[in-house]
């Protein structure tokens, strides 16, 4: 039998030797673990929601933002989209930016003009000449202002995504000049210059979100839309309006907005890393959209609807008097400083 001594002593042992053992295991995990993980790992993520189909181009474009946000900051990024009008439509969207319950959003920049005047220049029918023209102003000096131009509103853009032209498409019969468009409802975005013109070429402008308009169109609330293939085409509006007239008469550009109360938030790493996100972005998207435009507009031909180019001449006259309005105003003169723009053969 053992002694009492000899038996404490080999309780005392066997306890150091539990304890030592339980230290090894503890420095093995030290010097094993990567740094990132002795810590819980911080991301920084930002809800991005919009009211487009998760087949358009735009979408997307928007998914490759996303994926490079988190390649570039090595993962402390992320950028989660709620697509198809999840959480609200384009209005709705602005306003959860403004308040901070939302961080970032698609819209198109007619809507957009409700909350920031100066963005309705881009909806004024027939001031780009075609697509360079567009890029040349939304590249330079004015187009990155109007990016900031919605800071006061807590509204900051972080880049414009191509949009293409806009033109009409119809139930009843198609629009080969302005006088077609008399008696005919014709969805528009809210946005007041939208209005103007389809006043201005004889229809009635009437609003409808954009979630509502294929019912509207079947249940006869509207007798026709304007938007370019992409759109007409993934919103299957093409399965009630079978005329598609490519008048062209506007070049509205989509614009990735972020809420300044979240931009403020972030650090100026964090800021570049996301501005870098979004500026690659749009180079993917700009040449996604060519090749998926010009692949709708096929399929919705495909489909049975019949598409036409009128004469844009009689279009182009009959908008004329929206101009008048902008005379001696700011807005004039950034309309006068446009034209010139895309008069010069600067590239």
């Amino acid at each position: 039998m053992y002694s009492l001594s000899t038996f404490l002593k080999k309780r005392l042992f066997l306890s150091i030797d539990f304890s030592s053992a339980l230290l090894s295991v503890f420095l093995l995990a030290v010097v094993f673990t990567p740094l990132g993980c002795q810590k819980a790992k911080h991301v920084q993520v930002l809800k991005l929601a919009h009211s487009l189909d998760v087949q358009s181009p735009v979408h997307r474009s928007m998914v490759y933002m996303a994926k490079r946000l988190t390649e570039i900051s090595h993962g402390k990024m992320r950028i989660d989209i709620y697509p198809d009008g999840q959480l609200g439509a384009e209005r709705e969207l602005i306003e959860l930016l403004q308040i901070g319950s939302l961080a970032m959003t698609k819209v198109s920049t007619s809507p957009l003009e409700g909350f920031v005047p100066e963005m309705k220049i881009y909806s004024l029918p027939y001031l780009f000449k075609d697509e360079k023209g567009l890029w040349k102003v939304l590249n330079g000096r004015i187009g990155k202002e109007l990016l900031l131009a919605g800071q006061p509103y807590y509204l900051r853009g972080l880049c414009y995504y191509d949009a293409g032209s806009r033109s009409f498409y119809t139930k009843k019969r198609p629009i080969l000049k302005p006088s077609d468009l008399r008696g005919l409802k014709i969805r528009v975005q809210k946005s007041a210059t939208s209005f103007d013109m389809i006043r201005a070429m004889g229809g009635s402008p009437t609003p409808i979100s954009w979630g509502e308009l294929y019912t509207a169109l079947q249940q006869g609330v509207v007798d026709g839309a304007e938007n370019n293939p992409p759109s007409f085409y993934f919103s299957k509006h093409y399965e009630v309006c079978h005329y598609y007239s490519l008048d062209e008469h506007t070049m509205v550009p989509d614009v990735v907005l972020i809420s300044t109360h979240i931009w403020n938030k972030l650090t100026p790493q964090e800021q570049k890393w996301l501005q870098q996100a979004a500026d690659e972005s749009v180079i993917y998207q700009r040449n996604l959209w060519k090749k998926v435009s010009d692949d709708c507009l096929a399929k919705v031909q495909a489909a049975g609807v019949k598409v036409f180019h009128p004469d844009k001449k009689p279009f182009q006259e009959a908008v004329q008097g929206i101009y008048k309005k902008y005379e001696g105003t700011h807005l004039g003169e950034l309309i006068k400083e446009i034209r010139r723009i895309q008069e010069t053969s600067d590239p």
